[in-house]
């Protein structure tokens, strides 16, 4: 068995023992990679063989069944994963999550399974969410297969509005060959638990076709895990309610309706096909500039550890929620055990009733699973490394995401410190400055309509940046006068609705230590006596310092100012000069309430009430979400204010960080043909506050010192620690993109 394990090990990290340096970091790291497809399809087979389960290999067409959705690893725990990650300790168990839709039973349900242990998983036992609430079947996330009979039961649903959107649109749904109809679905599905009822845009099937709705909106209640039964229960066209399909066609014949115009023939708006000019001539029709490299790569990937100067860290993408890094280190010292994406969310507005449903919780959609090839040059440099990804997730074995990731180092284009130190009479003493630059951890989530680009940035000095840039294209629905209350008027008859999007993160710091304590410091003005000149006043700011003590004290509610330093100090650790060492987070932020607090679905997003939440770390507390609250937000699966409620102290101790980010977007005509990143993008610093004795990049050889030789200033002296020249940087390789994923 030792044997085994070591072969697995080697095999998970994919590199030779001779080309690693630091091979106990590698072993470490290793723990938190995501499963092999060996271990995808072994946990598969073993579960499918369990009799009592029940679970089909394939279940065909039927939502009658027992099938398995979804497995991933399921991280160990802190404890054994400190344990082991500080030596001394065996190597946790490798176990996996599974997800599992029980349809088949008279009350059906979803059940999640931990499966253990790998390679040769031989038990499984089922586990619970805090408060250990099942899971309702209705609460479960739309499959391929609930969409492909949603589709072609609308096929039928439709045929009596045949004429009406053939006449009308030009397009049609039912019995559609060429100038097809397609639908957006919106979420959540219905007013209250238990319910699955959809909200439906008809839209015109072309490039981009979010932007070509037709003015239809169809209620389809699919609840029944018998399709036909699925039924419309109300209409929605250019305005007006209908009952019934039939009621809709029967008014059209009448003549009884306001008809939504036909598309005139123009070059389609919504395509990236370049139109129009520039003003200024200057060229757009060959390359700009590109990032390089040199001498070669300054980083290291082996596995799914990533090394940058003095950043070292573990790297996954998992199917649920997308980027999540373990084991955060700056040379050597751990900074924080777990830094990961939680949820997105985008909640909008709107007079048609699809635009006032729609409430997009984006981790139902399996956000990592969403991350599709990235096309070199564009979504990443040239040079990047890129890395495939495997899931299982609603489908009948591993799948593998080509390029699903990257990394890359980035000149930042401006100076991480620079001096000119000027002699004020004409010259100067020295210059010196240091190139800035940061490594990139990249990956995308394509939910459907919109680009999320997830970014964390490692920087030579100790700083950690995590950003996402919002692009793709705006949620749209059919334009009506009302509807300016909600937003902008896009084109003829698209409407973009103002939304605002939250992302939420979760930071388990580990400063100096898994003890620490939080504080927030910002400054008041005093009035005091001038020391130095009698009967004189002096007013200035001072440092305001408040401990904060329980999870209550710590929680920051939108609406309120965030005070501008929020401190994790080590209660024992210090400087060199006497300070406790420290983490700041400094935001970036927009963010916003997207509803008032306890308003049906905003149960389902509490993590959206506040800026920053500290809480005490609990394994019962890994995540403020889950894939089941899009579709019951009311009764959410994990209650996140829980997590507050009991208050508890955090005063020297293993403290949590729960980050909110966000921002407001109306759509305007520039979000044609769809939204560009400059200006779309929030996120967060993890930044040392006296963590170190100095500035660390002291350690980095890339800086330049010029020094003046004579008064004349005619001969300088040059220090550099890099050759002169960097040296030619050109890449002849064309450019090449598959998007193409499938079954392994």
């Amino acid at each position: 068995m030792w044997l085994e394990t070591l072969q697995w090990v080697v095999a998970a990290l994919g590199v030779l023992a001779s080309t690693s340096p630091t091979p106990a970091p590698q072993l470490g790291a290793s723990i938190f990679a995501d499963l092999s497809p060996a271990e995808l399809r072994a946990v598969r087979s073993f579960l499918l063989s369990q009799p009592e389960l029940g679970l089909v290999a394939d279940r065909g067409d039927s939502l009658a069944s027992n099938s398995l959705f979804l497995v991933e690893l399921q991280v160990p725990r802190k404890s054994q994963a400190l344990q082991f990650l500080n030596g001394g300790s065996p190597r946790p168990p490798r176990l996996a999550r599974a997800i599992v839709f029980f349809g088949e039973q008279a009350q059906p349900n979803v059940t999640e399974f931990v499966v253990g242990s790998l390679p040769r998983p031989s038990y499984y036992r089922a586990v619970s969410y805090k408060g250990r609430r099942p899971i309702p079947f209705a609460a479960r996330p739309n499959t391929l297969l609930e969409y492909e009979l949603m589709h072609r039961r609308l096929l039928e649903l439709t045929e009596p509005l045949y004429r009406l959107l053939h006449d009308t649109t030009g397009y049609w749904y039912h019995n559609c060959s060429q100038r097809c109809l397609t639908f957006s679905d919106v979420a959540p599905r219905g007013l209250g638990p238990g319910e699955r009822r959809s909200w439906l845009i008809l839209q015109r099937l072309v490039e981009g076709h979010f932007l070509h709705p037709v003015g239809l909106e169809l209620l389809l209640d699919h609840r029944s895990r018998d399709p036909r039964r699925w039924a419309l229960q109300q209409l929605w066209y250019n305005g007006q309610y209908f009952a019934s399909a039939q009621e809709l066609a029967w008014r059209y014949e009448r003549g009884e309706l306001a008809l939504a115009r036909p598309p005139t023939p123009e070059l389609l708006f919504s395509t990236y096909v370049p139109r129009g000019h520039f003003s200024t001539g200057t060229p757009t029709a060959v390359h700009g500039a590109k990032v390089c490299e040199p001498q070669g790569k300054r980083y290291r990937l082996q596995g799914n550890l990533v090394e940058y100067g003095g950043w070292r860290l573990a790297l996954r993408l998992r199917s649920s929620a997308g980027l999540q890094l373990f084991d955060l280190r700056f040379n050597g010292e751990r900074l924080a055990h777990e830094l990961s994406v939680q949820e997105a969310v985008a909640f909008y507005g709107g007079s048609t009733p699809a635009a006032m449903q729609t409430k997009y919780i984006d981790s139902a959609w399996g956000m990592g699973t969403l991350a599709h090839e990235l096309a070199p040059g564009i979504d990443c440099p040239e040079v990047a490394t890129y890395l495939d990804a495997h899931h299982l997730y609603d489908a009948a074995g591993p799948v593998r995401y080509p390029r699903a990731l990257c990394l890359f180092e980035l000149p930042t284009g401006v100076p991480l410190r620079r001096h000119f130190d000027s002699d004020f009479r004409g010259g100067y003493r020295f210059y010196g400055g240091l190139e800035g630059q940061a490594l990139v951890l990249r990956t995308t989530a394509t939910v459907y309509n919109y680009d999320y680009i997830w970014d964390v940035l490692l920087y030579p000095n100790g700083v950690l940046e995590a950003k996402v840039h919002a692009t793709g294209y705006v949620h749209a629905t059919f334009y009506t006068p009302q509807g300016l209350r909600y937003g902008s008027r896009l084109h003829r008859d698209v409407l973009g609705n103002l939304h605002t999007h939250l992302l939420h993160y979760k930071v388990d710091l580990d400063v100096a230590g898994t003890q620490n304590s939080f504080e927030t410091v910002d400054v008041r003005f005093e009035n005091i006596s001038n020391p130095w000149s009698a009967g004189e006043r002096v007013v200035q700011p001072r440092l305001h310092r408040r401990p904060r003590r329980s999870e209550r004290q710590a929680a920051f509610p939108f609406g309120r100012a965030l005070p501008r330093y929020l401190l994790f100090s080590s209660p024992t650790q210090r400087n060199r000069w006497g300070h406790p060492r420290s983490y700041r987070i400094q935001y970036s932020s927009q963010a916003g309430r997207v509803l008032p607090r306890g308003w049906r679905e905003e149960r389902g997003v509490a993590w959206g009430r506040y800026h920053l939440a500290v809480t005490r770390h609990h394994e019962k507390e890994a995540t403020s979400s889950s894939p089941y609250a899009q579709h019951d937000p009311w009764q959410p699966a994990v209650d996140f204010e829980s997590f507050i409620r009991n208050d508890e102290n955090i005063e020297n101790q293993d403290l949590v960080a729960w980050v909110t980010v966000g921002f407001l977007h109306i759509p305007h005509a520039e979000d044609v043909p769809n939204t560009a990143t400059p200006g779309n993008a929030v996120g967060f610093f993890l930044r040392p506050f006296n963590f170190f004795d100095e500035d660390p990049s002291v350690a980095s050889r890339s800086p330049v010192i010029v020094r003046p030789q004579d008064p004349a200033f005619t001969h300088v002296a040059i220090q550099r620690w890099t050759p002169a020249s960097p040296g030619p940087c050109i890449s002849t390789e064309p450019f090449t993109y598959n998007g193409t994923y499938g079954q392994e």
